[in-house]
C-alpha cells in the first residue's frame, strides 16, 4: 500500500479534528473537486443567461451554427440549462455526474477546435476534463452513493 493511502486511512479520534483532517488528502482532494465541479458547471450555465462573465455566444464555432435547428444564443441557452443540470448531478451523484461532465466538456473541446483563437480555452477544458475523471474515480471510494446503488 502506498504511502499515501496509509495516510489517507489514519484511525479516526474524536479528541482533536483538525489534525484528523489534515492527515485525509484523498478525501480533501474529493471534496474540492465534489463542490468546484458541482458549482462550476451551475455557475457557469446561469451565466449563459446573463452575460456578467463573457458574452457565450461568441464561442460556438460556426460550423456548427450551420448545422443547428436553432439560432446560436437559442442554442446557448440550451447549453446553459443543461450545464446546470449537469453540476447538479454532480452535487448529488458524483460517480455518475462527473462522468457526464467529462464527456460535456470533451464536446466543447470540439467545438473550440473548430474556432482559431480558442485553443487555449480547448486546452483548459482538457485539464478540466481530466479534474472530473479523477472526481469520478475518487467518488468510488467517497461518494455514499456509488454507480451501482
Amino acid at each position: 500500500m502506498s504511502r499515501a493511502l496509509d495516510i489517507d486511512s489514519a484511525p479516526t479520534s474524536s479528541a482533536s479534528p483538525a489534525p484528523i483532517l489534515a492527515a485525509r488528502p484523498l478525501k480533501q482532494a474529493y471534496e474540492i473537486l465534489h463542490i468546484g465541479f458541482a458549482a462550476l458547471p451551475i455557475l457557469a450555465g446561469a451565466d449563459k443567461f446573463f452575460h456578467f462573465l463573457v458574452n457565450w455566444d461568441q464561442y460556438l464555432a460556426p460550423v456548427v451554427i450551420d448545422y443547428l435547428p436553432v439560432g446560436g444564443h437559442t442554442f446557448m441557452l440550451i447549453v446553459g440549462v443543461i450545464e446546470i443540470i449537469a453540476g447538479l448531478l454532480v452535487a448529488v451523484r458524483p460517480g455518475i455526474g462527473a462522468y457526464v461532465v467529462a464527456l460535456w466538456l470533451w464536446g466543447i473541446i470540439v467545438n473550440l477546435l473548430l474556432v482559431p483563437g480558442f485553443y487555449d480555452i480547448a486546452l483548459r477544458d482538457f485539464g478540466l476534463s481530466l479534474g472530473a475523471l479523477a472526481l469520478a474515480r475518487l467518488s468510488k471510494e467517497f461518494d455514499p452513493k456509488p454507480l451501482g446503488v
